[in-house]
């Protein structure tokens, strides 16, 4: 291998690692204040019988900043470049996390998991589309896999610093790590394939090219719905674990820090198991199919669980994490649809999309659960979103090799 060579791969090589810390850092922001929920809203003066309907004020709120900010950095991705993004997001979602540490009201708490929020949007999408579009088209999905692997390892660390200081100490830890990041994001370089597309004369970041042309639009939303039962697991399944753990009649309380750990253990798992699995079968729909089937018999065991131990939870929630630990294979099939010069857009509006589509799923939960029970809704809701998932997989063209390299006109 010649020096020119070895010098690229380096910079390969370091460009994963530093996505992958950046993704670790956005999904520690992401999942802390459903690990450190309970704490956080009792010492700020909320009465258990407000726990959950504030609660799901606040991270609404988040996931309403992840919906805005995927537009934003999305279109500043496309026509801005994609290195910009990775700087611009995790400086604002970094500066949010350490003022949230100050947060003394319902209100302000909300209003800074919304800034958080549009700052968590643009650290995947960039950070996926510069790894897809700077490795080798055949092993591009190892990449993603790494990304994706080390980064939602980031939930298990976010918990561990949770049970061991206050909640206002892990919101700065977690601001300090992402200003810390911005220090090895110096050596980055930009990706080949938009400096290609910046000198074309074509439309670049327009969102708006999503929704004028129908199957433009249907492709798009068949990305999003792919993903969508991810969520409801991790924000509502796991997050109301201390709910659930009551409906099932739990032999001790369940902890939703805890759930969320070893569900992000199985996630990670999970990503690296479908990264492979696609490599091997040469077909992501193939492994996300697989993998949708398996959430839903891992749902089921929760479900059924009556009278499930501390230990026993742990074990589910490594099921549940496990069986939809296809996230970043989810991300990279977004990322593969799509041309150079709406690219970004797409991979950074989609998977926030889906983590802003928590929040009709929310209110159709909480509908269905006063109608119904706890128990009853959970299956309702991930029944549909699973057969929702499933078809807007059924419509996708498979995109496993390939190339990356061209425009939508």
């Amino acid at each position: 291998m010649d020096p020119q060579s070895k010098a690229q791969k380096r910079n390969v090589i370091f460009l994963v690692i530093v996505a992958a810390l950046g993704y670790f850092v956005d999904i520690y922001d992401l999942v802390l204040f459903s690990v450190v929920r309970v704490q956080s809203l009792t010492e700020i003066g909320v009465s258990p019988e407000n726990m959950q309907s504030d609660g799901f004020l606040i991270i609404n709120s988040q996931m309403f900043g992840l919906l805005l900010g995927g537009i934003l950095w999305g279109v500043l991705g496309d026509k801005l470049g994609r290195i910009k993004v990775l700087f611009g997001s995790i400086l604002l979602y970094s500066l949010a996390n350490i003022a949230n540490g100050f947060a003394s009201s319902v209100n302000s708490y909300a209003i800074i998991r919304f800034i958080a929020g549009v700052g968590l949007a643009g650290e995947l999408g960039a950070g996926i589309t510069l790894v897809s579009e700077t490795m080798d088209k055949e092993k591009r999905g190892y990449g993603t896999m790494i990304v994706g692997a080390i980064g939602l390892l980031g939930a298990a660390v976010a918990a561990t610093v949770a049970s061991k200081y206050t909640w206002q100490t892990s919101y700065f830890v977690g601001g300090g790590m992402g200003l810390l990041l911005l220090l090895l994001r110096v050596g980055t370089f930009e990706s080949g394939m938009f400096k290609h597309a910046e000198r074309a004369d074509i439309s670049k970041g327009n969102i708006f090219m999503l929704f004028n042309n129908k199957k433009r639009f249907l492709k798009y939303l068949y990305c999003i719905l792919i993903g969508i039962p991810l969520w409801f697991v991790v924000g509502i399944l796991v997050t109301l674990a201390p709910e659930f753990g009551k409906a099932l009649g739990s032999t001790e309380p369940l902890k939703a820090g805890t759930g969320i750990m070893f569900t992000y253990f199985g996630i990670a798992i999970g990503d690296v198991v479908t990264g492979l699995l696609s490599q091997a079968l040469k077909s992501r729909r193939k492994t996300v199919f697989i993998f949708h089937l398996l959430s839903v018999i891992s749902v089921v065991v929760y479900l059924t669980s009556f009278g499930l131990s501390g230990d026993s939870f742990i074990w589910i929630c490594l099921f549940m994490g496990f069986s939809v630990g296809y996230w970043a294979t989810f991300v990279t099939i977004a990322s593969e649809q799509f041309g150079t010069n709406i690219r970004a857009t797409v991979t950074t509006t989609a998977p926030n999309f889906v983590r802003g589509a928590l929040i009709p799923i929310t209110f159709l939960f909480e509908f269905l659960a006063r109608k119904y029970s706890l128990i009853t809704a959970g299956y309702l809701v991930m029944a549909l979103l699973t057969v929702i998932a499933v078809f807007g997989l059924s419509k996708l063209k498979e995109s496993f090799n390939k190339d990356l390299d061209y425009l939508e006109e």
